[in-house]
């Protein structure tokens, strides 16, 4: 599973791409697949997003989206030291992920 990452150009937010928008929510994202780079360089164009990317992803246990790799998880729930500091998903199980 692949999907679409980069920042918000007015906040610098960490955004996800929903198969229409962006959502600072991980688990609003979409699966991509091989249109990835296509719809990366539509979205930089249009200036919605800075610097989009491609990231390997999986499903968790309840079907919810979870970055594979470390540094992706912790752009999407925030730091592992500071519960107090991670974004709150609108799941609220998405934050009970073992990073």
């Amino acid at each position: 599973m692949k999907i679409l990452t980069g920042n918000d150009l007015k906040s610098g937010a960490v955004t996800w791409w929903t198969g229409y928008d962006w959502s600072i929510h991980v688990e609003d994202a979409v699966d991509v697949g091989d249109e990835a780079d296509a719809i990366a360089a539509r979205e930089e164009g249009a200036r919605r997003v800075n610097a989009p990317y491609a990231i390997d992803a999986e499903r968790d246990a309840n079907g919810g989206v979870r970055p594979a790799h470390i540094k992706d998880r912790i752009r999407a729930l925030g730091p592992t030291v500071r519960p107090d500091l991670t974004l709150k998903p609108a799941d609220p199980e998405a934050g009970n992920w073992v990073i």
